[in-house]
């Protein structure tokens, strides 16, 4: 599956749009992972725990996402857009929603 934030793949005709395709992730963050999130707020340095919670959700996402394209028959995907958001009681869980168009080229 080719994937492409682009609304085109360069050197490859888009012959047919299967539609708008979707991956959703919601990942809960623990409140250890907040404290020592928060510490390093205070002291300076990256948020690792935070960091791979992330990139684990955005790969969730868009597993899903070629999952529901593979299942239309699409061969890509192309204008993907992430959005990132915190929902839940004080913002403790993250969401992950992908989007894109399935293609066939």
């Amino acid at each position: 599956m080719i994937l492409s934030t682009t609304p085109q793949i360069e050197g490859h005709t888009i012959r047919e749009y299967k539609g708008i395709v979707t991956g959703e992730t919601i990942i809960g963050a623990n409140m250890f992972k907040d404290l020592f999130a928060g510490i390093r707020d205070i002291v300076g340095g990256r948020a690792g725990a935070y960091e791979k919670v992330l990139s684990e959700a955005k790969d969730a996402s868009m597993q899903e996402m070629m999952q529901r394209a593979q299942a239309l028959g699409a061969n890509a995907i192309v204008g993907i857009d992430i959005d990132y958001e915190t929902v839940g009681a004080k913002g403790s869980m993250l969401m992950v929603a992908t989007s894109g168009t399935a293609v066939v080229i």
